[in-house]
């Protein structure tokens, strides 16, 4: 497989081929180009980077020549479908999206492990912490990358009391970017003290070799904390703890990504509270990128909640300069996130970022006031915090006393902080001093080589086993399979049906897993209505179905439900009548051709008919009609007899006529469409008019049928009017076939 085709699946199985012998292209982080007063389309943008050679505009591009200007900030998606073989399908789409920080978040399972997992076992998690998954999906990228035309960093987890395992399997394959703080490891999984931090100096030193940029997890504070918004100087300090300990080690300021969210959401006064803490994190970190990650702790299960709540977060974001902008799936509350959510994330970081280009040559903040104060008041108690750990006996005391994750606001205590016990904890006792003839002959070793001993070079200790699997990938052991029944090939064999064929099923997590989701307004209480919403979910053949999410509209009158269910059929694409694309003219070749020939039409709802909505919607410039194009518009009313409809034509030497007809009992419609040509005829100026029909009930071929030019059905829009009236006039001219 060399290239991607735009408009054909990725194979999946051609990735799996030759693994064995997969060498990754590049290592390290790669930012995106940013291009100051780059011009796109009619607008000059202040903050973008270079455009994608390939991806999906948003949807109001259609208004702007469908330009996709991307952001300057690096944009995340977290991937976790918990099948790496889909999530190299998600990867794709997420990078057309503008996506070009691939995150492929794992479970709690890998923090457990005490070694390098072998294998691709579903029940661990589908997480990338196999060389065997990490390895294709780097290898999908590698072609998803030519595609897009952009460098895409690919990102897991170093954690865990297998971390430097993962961080040496990471520097080996090629991977871009990684979470690895010490700190997260203590807290949140038990893992010894000591432990802890010595696999951290092994890890770090292994992702400052390789350039992997460093992601912190510190943020978990106020995910944790029962109060979030009272942690804001611990979470300055937990940065600062692993920021300088990573630095120490040796990875590179500019590779230090600090991983900071907004600690509230609304109903609070979000970004009033919210801003001083992200101002106060970036003035005393200043050496560091700052990866902004969004809201979680607050998000309920509906999307709508979670979006603005994230929009929200990027006002902050682009106010104090973030470099990364790490997105949330907005359904990341009710369910494993799926595709078309991970889709929409990056579309409203991408839309938030672009909508407030340039925003800071327009507004500063502000000097004084309640936002320096504030964040002079949280710079001050964080101060006094790591004093406090220093006054202790150090970080490790601090957490056994469980200063950490308090949810009142320093120095005030609630006594629900974390603790964990130094000499305690999963690893602990498994820290051994080296022996006096200790050697260990591998690159990227935190500590003493001590190669010496046997005549090796301390500057290049792996040369004394000529490389170690840095050097020499031939080194390097690579395990394929372990499991005969939960591995990548039963799960393919399993949809084997549904790729590269014209068989097809609806999906949201896994490719043809049947899920669907509905909308439904039910008049009723939130509880009466999920039972209900339920037995309709039944009713309409859906397997298992499930309400994901209710928001009352008013107690006594009704709720908004969501809800997903399974259908057990597929569809064979190739015995369906798939109608072509339409084909339009340009907005400008429109403009243009009526410029140069002044165009005028009458139109009205003809016969006894007095609905207008529809045809208004066709001609009027305030919903994108006929008219946006300078197109002379006569509009005659309802109720029109078919006589008045020609001779007015005929009175303003019109070169078309427009009618509306909606009422279709007796194809009365399809009777007036045949009146107007035929009085048309019988005036003499059928040659010489263009008579086009419109209505709901129309079917576009039998409407020809009439002898009319051009009829229109359901979902017709005024481009489809425009562009018709102006190819049928270059035919009239010669000028097209």
């Amino acid at each position: 497989m060399k290239e991607l085709m735009f408009d054909q699946k990725i194979d999946v199985e051609k990735i799996l081929e030759d693994l064995e012998n997969y060498t990754p292209r590049r290592k390290g982080w790669t930012w995106r180009n940013h291009e100051p007063n780059l011009k796109m389309g009619p607008f000059t943008y202040k903050d973008a980077s270079t455009p994608l050679k390939n991806g999906v505009p948003l949807p109001p591009a259609k208004y702007f020549d469908n330009i996709d200007p991307q952001p300057k900030e690096t944009i995340t998606t977290e991937i976790a479908s918990g099948r790496f073989e889909d999530d190299i399908r998600r990867m794709r789409m997420g990078a057309w999206h503008g996506s070009d920080h691939l995150m492929v978040i794992r479970t709690a399972g890998q923090s457990h492990m005490d070694g390098l997992i072998e294998g691709t076992p579903q029940g661990i998690g589908g997480v990338p912490i196999t060389r065997k998954q990490v390895r294709a999906q780097r290898k999908a990228i590698d072609l998803i990358e030519d595609e897009v035309g952009r460098p895409i960093n690919y990102h897991s987890y170093v954690s865990g009391v297998a971390g430097p395992d993962v961080a040496v399997m990471f520097a080996e394959e090629g991977i871009n970017g990684a979470h690895q703080d010490p700190q997260y490891n203590v807290l949140y999984r038990n893992i010894n003290c000591v432990r802890s931090f010595v696999d951290a100096c092994e890890s770090k030193k292994v992702l400052a070799w390789a350039d992997i940029a460093q992601i912190d997890g510190a943020h978990n504070a106020n995910a944790t904390a029962r109060e979030a918004w009272n942690v804001m100087p611990e979470l300055i300090v937990q940065h600062a703890i692993n920021s300088r300990f990573s630095e120490r080690v040796g990875i590179k300021p500019e590779n230090i990504c600090l991983s900071t969210v907004p600690p509230t959401a609304t109903p609070a006064p979000c970004v009033y509270m919210d801003l001083p803490y992200a101002v106060a994190l970036r003035e005393i970190c200043d050496r560091y990128k700052m990866r902004a990650q969004q809201n979680t702790k607050y998000i309920d299960s509906s999307a709508r909640e979670a979006t603005v709540t994230h929009v929200l977060n990027m006002m902050i974001s682009k106010l104090t300069r973030a470099d990364i902008q790490s997105t949330i799936t907005p359904d990341e509350g009710r369910n494993v996130p799926w595709h078309i959510y991970n889709m929409e994330a990056c579309d409203t970081a991408k839309q938030t970022l672009i909508g407030l280009d340039g925003l800071m040559e327009m507004v500063e903040l502000k000097k004084d006031g309640p936002l320096r104060e504030n964040a002079r008041r949280i710079k001050e108690k964080a101060c006094l915090f790591m004093e406090e750990i220093l006054e202790v006996g150090g970080y490790f005391h601090a957490v056994e006393e469980g200063f950490f994750v308090d949810s009142a606001e320093y120095p005030e205590r609630n006594g629900d902080g974390i603790a964990r016990k130094i000499e305690g904890g999963i690893g602990y006792g498994f820290i051994y001093e080296r022996d006096e003839d200790y050697m260990a002959p591998v690159t990227a070793h935190y500590g003493n080589n001590n190669v010496e001993q046997y005549g090796g070079d301390p500057e290049n200790p792996s040369a004394l086993i000529g490389g170690c699997t840095f050097e020499d990938r031939n080194k390097i052991v690579f395990i394929d399979e372990l499991d005969e029944h939960d591995n990548v090939n039963t799960r393919m064999a399993e949809t084997e049906k549904y790729r590269n064929t014209d068989y097809t099923m609806p999906e949201m997590e896994w490719l043809a897993d049947g899920i669907v989701m509905i909308t439904m307004m039910i008049p009723a209480n939130k509880r009466i209505s999920e039972v209900v919403a339920i037995e309709i979910g039944k009713g309409l053949g859906l397997i298992d179905p499930e309400v994901i999410n209710r928001e009352v509209m008013q107690e006594a009158e009704g709720t908004r439900i969501e809800m997903k269910g399974k259908i057990d059929f597929d569809i064979d694409v190739s015995k369906l009548e798939i109608p072509p694309e339409p084909e339009y003219l340009s907005d400008d070749e429109i403009r243009q051709d009526v410029s140069d020939y002044p165009l005028k039409v009458v139109c009205g709802t003809v016969g006894e008919d007095e609905h207008s909505v529809g045809l208004r919607e066709i001609i009027d410039i305030k919903h994108g009609g006929i008219e946006r194009f300078g197109i002379e518009v006569e509009y005659l009313g309802t109720s029109v007899p078919v006589e008045k409809l020609v001779n007015a034509a005929i009175e303003l030497k019109a070169e078309a006529i427009l009618a509306s007809t909606i009422i279709s009992h007796d194809n009365i419609h399809y009777k007036n469409m045949k009146r107007i040509h035929e009085f048309c005829v019988e005036k003499g100026i059928r040659d010489k008019v263009i008579i086009a029909a419109g209505g709901t009930q129309v079917i576009p071929e039998e409407g020809v049928k009439t002898g009319i030019d051009a009829a229109f059905g359901r979902n017709s829009h005024g481009i489809d009017v425009a562009s018709f009236l102006i190819e049928e006039r270059q035919r009239r001219r010669g000028e097209r076939e």
